[in-house]
């Protein structure tokens, strides 16, 4: 009895028969694809190379591998789609490709305006791709991007994540990208990315500089720092933020920061009319003062809170601009905003979004509330404050 259990565990049992070591891996830390000039896809890829020392270490790597020491080398292949990109960079890897640790993605901007409908289809398609990977779209190749050294973080994909998660700017992952390509609207906005000149004395690095915005999956255009300051405040996406004033009753500026924000948008459909009323509330701090107003006085309060409610409508409407009346790209989630409120009406005029959306007013209202002025109410370097 004994023995026929045992052989009918051992036929049961699998053991390792199909582990993979660390070092049988090719840990990929970030992606990047880029449109040739015979249109053909050139997929580049960060490697992490681990040492055979850190590999017997530790048996597991961490988030961008952080747990283990080794080196960073940039592989290309091209294809005719991404798949077989990735099948012909196999063919020159010694090493088994692993997309576990990639933690961004990077569009060069030729092939964003050609289309990225079907990188995206790989990417969400295929197991093992994180979908939670930040993407972006840079104004250089995608692999000008991957060959940059940071200064201060490990590898160019750290830097990059932890940027987008800062949330001073938009942070985008693949999930979220697909969600908005596929989306009522079939309009998605991404951080766009550039690279800084080194000088002799600092390296090259990359940095997010406002966004792309693409519509049907093809990029048509960009936003610049304050209009996606503005598509964040409509998107609700704005969670730090330092917002420089100059009062109108006073010289000099004001700088306030940003506590806690919400913004609601109340759509209404009158007739043929159809309006959207956007609600923002912002409860703020006052960090620095140079002007020659005395804080203490709640008039002053009052007229900066009214400056900083100017400056949000203003951003927002430079974006309302871009987004509505040129690009007629709904970025915003109005769509969204519709459906969920009218859905029977929605669903009989979706096929015109595109027009309802153009000639769509937009009512903005903002509410700020100043909560504290700083450590002190009249600056002890302005004696001369009102």
């Amino acid at each position: 009895m004994l023995m026929g259990g045992l052989i009918v565990s051992s036929v049961l049992l699998s053991g390792c028969w199909d582990r993979t070591e660390v070092n049988d891996l090719a840990i990929l830390t970030a992606g990047g694809l880029d449109l040739t000039e015979d249109r053909k896809l050139e997929l580049s890829v960060k490697q992490y190379v681990v040492s055979p020392s850190s590999s017997e270490q530790s048996g597991s790597l961490s988030s961008d591998t952080g747990g283990g020491s080794g080196k960073s080398v940039v592989r290309s292949s091209c294809g005719v789609s991404m798949a077989d990109a990735e099948s012909h960079l196999q063919q020159v890897l010694s090493r088994k490709v692993f997309w576990g640790q990639d933690e961004v993605f990077v569009f060069g901007q030729r092939l964003a305006k050609e289309g990225l409908a079907e990188p995206m289809e790989f990417l969400t398609r295929h197991p093992i791709p994180r979908e939670r990977a930040n993407v972006f779209v840079s104004q250089s190749p995608a692999s000008e991007i991957l060959e940059l050294d940071p200064p201060i973080e490990r590898s160019v994909s750290q830097a990059l994540r932890k940027m987008a998660e800062n949330e001073t700017g938009l942070n985008i992952t693949i999930k979220e990208l697909a969600e908005m390509m596929a989306g009522r609207s079939r309009s998605a906005v991404i951080p766009w990315v550039e690279i800084k000149p080194g000088d002799g004395k600092q390296a090259a690095f990359a940095y997010i500089i406002g966004s792309a915005v693409l519509k049907n999956g093809k990029m048509i255009g960009r936003m610049n720092d304050a209009e996606t300051r503005g598509i964040m405040w409509l998107r609700n996406e704005v969670k730090k933020a330092t917002v420089t004033v100059s009062p109108g009753k006073g010289k000099g500026l004001v700088s306030l920061q940003l506590l806690k924000s919400r913004t609601e948008l109340i759509p209404h459909i009158q007739g043929r009319q159809w309006s959207l009323t956007v609600r923002i509330e912002t409860r703020d701090d006052i960090i620095e003062n140079t002007s020659d107003l005395d804080l203490s006085v709640p008039d002053h309060i009052s007229e900066l809170e009214r400056e900083l409610e100017d400056d949000i409508k203003r951003r927002i409407q430079m974006a309302l601009k871009r987004a509505q009346k040129e690009m007629k790209a709904d970025i915003f989630n109005f769509a969204d905003a519709f459906y969920r409120k009218y859905p029977r009406e929605w669903n009989r005029n979706k096929d015109r979004w595109d027009d309802l959306y153009s000639h769509l007013e937009v009512n903005v209202q903002a509410k700020v509330k100043v909560v504290r002025p700083g450590m002190t109410n009249k600056s002890i370097f302005k004696p001369e404050q009102r």
